[in-house]
């Protein structure tokens, strides 16, 4: 029960990866759903025209990386809403909450608790410090060539590894609700990708998400009145009914499984927690509006849209039980009470065609590859701004190169982040990747957040100390992945894993921490007594954003 709870959680925060395992278990390729088809093909036409729209507006670096900083709050709450708010959200969690009651709203509170860390601790600071990238900040005292290819190869990692995700998510989930097949699905949504974020950039990929946003919250809250009307909207009803048919009775409301190990629970509460705060994709998005004040709000606006769409989910999960779990028709497997329920991470489409019929379903599958979508959008801007901002024209060419050139360089590397994925996608189909969002999050918080938050807040830090926190972050979170029975047993057949937990950011993070502090400490270099020189400028510019809109890349 705890493995399952766990590998569900795993997927849920930015990828479809446990559904994509579970749908090729489950279900084979369905009849072709033509009005998913029709609406998705209407959410491609909008979102190409803003492409075209947004090539005419892209013209420099910060058009290209941050949309030329003028998205406003609300509008950057929105995307990065979008760009939390995954297709396994609303599968995953869902499916959760319907077989596990409150365990898994403790879930989406995991997911929730990142928000006040970005909000209180990093946002204004990021926006103040930072110009394209998250490595701006890390190495804005620091060495420049060795701190920004450390940042770039951390956030590489991650990006892969979700783009992996999300690429098989997205077979799996179109062959599922489509009808189409699954390498068909990879190429489209890796050619999307390639077109939204190589000719529009971030004002393209920005609206992307908004539109998404907008779909997925509005899909949601049709499909919950339309369920909650048919239990005169009273929650109480709703609940007596769903507990007195549910195979756990009064303890779907109780907390449950996830105390049986609370090592692992801590562990993947913490790498949620953390590696919100440094995943590249959502850290880039706060560089994109005008000024610090307009960052803490898109914070503040993401963090009520969130937290609206997973009370949402919370409802659609109960709902679920008794309107799908009673029907016959959505029979999947399992029973409650000795009679056939409908479900796996299908509940949320069961429901929707429920309440709605065939065309709330073909929305919502419509929404789910648009989520999709944006999500990946996003990874691959992110990781093409690593590799063109951060190795080519700051490290390579010593912050010599050309604007033109440089967006040259970042297409170029959109374009084989497509094909990469494209790849990837094609040969992961049969693989259980579950274990490969863990470690992006487990990365994300060991090598990302520590040296992050400890370049903003510790004059102590030199450029050793980064180095050294932040590889020994990414490798022992690998590493203890890579140990794991995710991967150990599960994928490499050994008979016993090396390490006993599945999360790994309970044990990578103190080690990340521990190393830049110790590497801190004991140098004694010229260069060490450079970087703590810096901190006190750094500290300003943090404080007030003195000298950040006219500044050159730090």
């Amino acid at each position: 029960m705890m493995r399952n709870l766990l590998t569900s959680l795993a997927l849920l925060g930015f990828s479809a990866a446990t559904f994509a395992a579970d749908a090729v278990a489950q279900t084979e390729k369905q009849a072709t759903n033509w009005h998913a088809i029709i609406m998705f093909c209407i959410f491609v036409a909008l979102t190409m025209g803003i492409t075209y729209w947004a090539a005419s507006r892209t013209k420099s670096t910060s058009d290209f990386y941050t949309a030329g900083g003028g998205i406003t709050g609300f509008q950057n709450g929105l995307a990065i809403a979008g760009d939390y708010m995954s297709a396994a959200t609303l599968l995953g969690l869902t499916a959760m909450v319907y077989t596990q009651g409150y365990d898994g709203y403790i879930y989406m509170l995991c997911f929730f608790a990142g928000w006040p860390i970005i909000l209180f601790l990093m946002a204004e600071r990021l926006r103040n410090l930072g110009k394209f990238t998250f490595s701006d900040i890390t190495a804005y005292r620091l060495d420049q060539g060795k701190v920004r290819t450390m940042a770039a190869i951390s956030s590489l990692t991650v990006v892969c590894f979700y783009l992996i995700a999300q690429m098989v998510g997205a077979g799996q989930l179109i062959k599922l609700l489509f009808g189409l097949e699954y390498n068909v699905a990879i190429f489209a949504v890796g050619i999307l990708m390639m077109v939204y974020v190589t000719f529009g950039g971030m004002v393209a990929t920005t609206w992307v998400q908004i539109i998404k946003a907008v779909m997925l919250l509005s899909g949601g809250t049709l499909v919950m009145v339309l369920a909650m009307s048919q239990f005169g909207f009273s929650f109480t009803t709703l609940l007596e009914k769903a507990t007195s048919v549910h195979k756990l009775g009064d303890k779907l409301m109780y907390p449950g499984s996830l105390l049986k190990d609370p090592v692992t629970a801590i562990s993947l509460g913490l790498g949620l927690m953390f590696g919100t705060a440094g995943l590249p994709h959502i850290l880039m998005r706060f560089f994109t509006v005008t000024d610090a004040k307009e960052a803490r709000k898109s914070v503040l606006y993401a963090s009520g849209f969130v937290a609206y769409f997973f009370n949402v989910i919370f409802l659609m999960g109960l709902a679920g039980i008794l309107i799908v779990g009673q029907n016959p028709e959505f029979f999947e497997g399992g029973t409650i009470g000795g009679k056939l329920i409908g479900g796996g991470n299908m509940v949320a489409m069961h429901l929707a065609k429920a309440v709605g019929g065939n065309m709330l379903l073909g929305f919502l599958a419509a929404v789910a590859f648009a989520t999709i979508l944006a999500v990946v959008s996003g990874l691959a801007l992110a990781g093409a701004s690593a590799i063109s901002h951060d190795i080519y024209a700051r490290v390579i060419m010593k912050g010599q190169a050309s604007e033109a050139t440089e967006i040259r360089v970042s297409k170029i590397a959109t374009i084989c982040l497509g094909a990469v994925a494209i790849v990837l996608g094609i040969l992961f189909e049969k693989q259980n990747i579950a274990f490969m969002v863990g470690l992006a999050f487990g990365v994300a918080a060991a090598a990302n957040f520590p040296v992050l938050i400890l370049s903003m807040y510790w004059r102590g830090l030199t450029t050793r100390g980064a180095l050294l926190g932040g590889y020994g972050g990414l490798i022992s979170a690998v590493l203890f992945v890579l140990f794991s029975k995710s991967v150990w047993v599960d994928v490499l057949g050994n008979a016993a894993p090396l390490f006993p937990y599945t999360q790994p950011a309970l044990f990578a993070m103190p080690v990340a921490f521990l190393l830049a502090f110790i590497g801190s400490k004991t140098d004694s270099t010229a260069r060490g007594k450079t970087d703590l020189e810096g901190f006190d400028d750094q500290w300003v510019r943090a404080q007030t954003g003195f000298g950040a809109a006219s500044a050159a890349n730090h």
